[in-house]
């Protein structure tokens, strides 16, 4: 977990910062005048707790997508590190170059060797940069394809971590065919014939998500979000600004629990009080029994049976109607 000093706090957060306030300075007399203020300290903390218990319980959607994009949010590497042993990174999608937003490798999980991939955001400006937010470009799916593939010749479950505000949108992306990496990826994953699990981590936003987010079994951490745009964009189109974003947020119904109510999810992982970047074991521990379970579930099955069933999942979503001829 990020240390006190360099955590930062959103603004419905600030009720914990100033209990945490309260305790340092309650720290820092009892340091100076060598008077135990323990019992003191033990009950802001106390206090702590029930206060983030409190802000978890009563989440607007637009504060579920702040808490998504909180800089202290552990991404793909670091639950791969909590989660994993062993995890060797794999670089390149044997085309152009590698992709930083996409990251890929051979992993342990509870001594089943998988194939773990997601997208990595930074954790300070330069290593945003060198991430591109989490953005990836072409050779970032292709890159994702080919370790699929790789898992796939050697009869390894893939597992993807989802956390994109959407795949790079630059001109250079567009022309190198960003669109058509992540209609092959979704093509590609469709077909797999070892079990795919995906999970949105953190932000799950339109064909970004999706290049990685087909799979046998699809979930969401508590304060992820999943949906084709981001707020703000809605709202820059549809009210040509973007200080309707929280409204927008409302309107796209991109919470956990209205994914999982439109069959689009199949199921809520939750996340430490207050959020996943308040403590990164826990939040691990909480995600890891999970795929070490939906792994055992999904090998009971014969591939052709998981791929029959992926593809059955996929085209049942969604709500249309047909008009007569």
């Amino acid at each position: 977990m990020a240390q006190l000093k360099n955590r930062q706090f959103l603004d419905f957060e600030r009720p914990i910062k100033d209990l945490f306030d309260e305790i340092e300075k309650l720290k820092q007399t009892a340091e100076k005048t060598k008077v135990d203020l323990s019992d003191s300290i033990r009950k802001l903390e106390d206090q702590v707790l029930e206060k983030r218990k409190e802000i978890t319980q009563h989440l607007t959607p637009w504060q579920k997508v702040q808490l998504s994009r909180h800089p202290d949010r552990p991404y793909t590497t670091k639950y791969i590190d909590k989660m994993c042993k062993n995890f060797v990174e794999l670089f390149g999608d044997r085309n152009v170059r590698d992709d930083k937003a996409m990251v890929g490798g051979f992993a342990q999980l509870d001594g089943e060797t998988v194939m773990m991939i997601g997208q990595q955001k930074g954790t300070n400006t330069k290593t945003r940069q060198m991430r591109n937010f989490g953005m990836a470009n072409p050779e970032g799916y292709r890159k994702a394809l080919r370790l699929m593939k790789l898992a796939e010749k050697f009869d390894k479950p893939i597992i993807t971590l989802i956390d994109t505000p959407g795949a790079y949108p630059g001109m250079e992306a567009e022309e190198r065919g960003q669109g058509e990496a992540i209609a092959r990826n979704i093509y590609e994953m469709m077909r797999l014939r070892v079990p795919v699990i995906c999970v949105i981590i953190g932000e799950g936003a339109s064909g970004g998500a999706l290049g990685i987010g087909v799979g046998d079994r699809v979930y969401m951490l508590e304060n992820s979000w999943y949906t084709v745009i981001s707020p703000e964009n809605c709202s820059s189109i549809l009210w040509r600004s973007w200080d309707q974003k929280e409204k927008a947020a409302e309107e796209l119904k991109l919470t956990p629990d209205n994914m999982y109510s439109f069959g689009l999810i199949d199921s809520i992982i939750p996340e430490p009080l207050g959020g996943a970047h308040w403590d990164y074991d826990e939040a691990a521990a909480l995600l890891k029994p999970r795929l070490i379970e939906t792994i055992r579930e999904l090998k009971q099955y014969a591939p052709e049976y998981r791929i029959e069933k992926r593809i059955e999942k996929f085209g049942k979503m969604g709500f249309w109607n047909e008009l007569p001829a």
